[in-house]
């Protein structure tokens, strides 16, 4: 099976260390099995870091969980720099970094629950995916 890379919405991987139960966590063990690429930025890092750490208690985890989830996302995901800036481009200014990454990357999919916040997206050639939607891909 050809690997899969996408840029990984804050969303879907709070969603999938939330819950067992649904699509989000099974792209988080399509990561794990390195079937899905995570595509990463530093800006992304950050926000992951910073969003998992703020909802530690809901998530139910601590510091050094966190840290060890994020050590393996950068373990399996690429890292890309980010060279040019398009902002303004989304409805909610931000997204624009993690669109400007799945640029970045060769025009990437974009893994994410909040769809309509990527309108405008398929102009640079990216495609926005539901975590659901890419399960039934890549079956």
């Amino acid at each position: 099976m050809a690997r899969y890379r996408a840029v990984i919405d804050t969303n879907v991987l709070y969603a999938g260390l939330y819950s067992a139960s649904g699509a989000s966590h099974l792209v988080l063990r399509l990561i794990e099995k390195r079937v899905v690429v995570p595509l990463l930025s530093t800006a992304l890092l950050f926000e992951y870091e910073e969003v998992l750490k703020r909802n530690r208690r809901s998530l139910g985890l601590t510091n050094r969980a966190i840290e060890d989830v994020l050590d393996g996302l950068c373990a399996r995901g690429e890292c890309r720099k980010v060279h040019f800036l398009w902002r303004p481009q989304l409805s909610d200014p931000k997204d624009d970094h993690i669109l400007e990454l799945a640029v970045a990357a060769g025009s990437a999919d974009i893994v994410t629950h909040n769809v309509g916040d990527f309108a405008g997206a398929s102009a640079f050639g990216v495609r926005i995916v539901r975590p659901a939607e890419l399960l039934e891909e890549l079956r």
